[in-house]
């Protein structure tokens, strides 16, 4: 079994790699980097059944740019 905490990524740019995801710290919010900036995600308290188990949904709520 795999302990590796993940989250459901909903909204945001269509082509995140990746719709699931681990997680380090469950409840905190998320910033995952995508062309030279990051998509911000927060949880909510809603979850959903996927392929990896009952997940937490994380929503989309900004997009920030990296310096330079």
């Amino acid at each position: 079994m795999n302990d590796t905490a993940k989250a459901l990524l909903e909204g945001g740019p269509q082509d995140l790699p990746e719709r699931i995801v681990p997680i380090t710290t469950p409840g905190e919010d998320l910033k995952i980097e995508l062309r030279n900036g990051y998509e911000h995600f927060r949880p909510t308290d809603r979850h959903t059944d996927t392929p990896e188990g009952r997940l937490r949904v994380y929503e989309w709520w900004e997009r920030t740019e990296m310096p330079g």
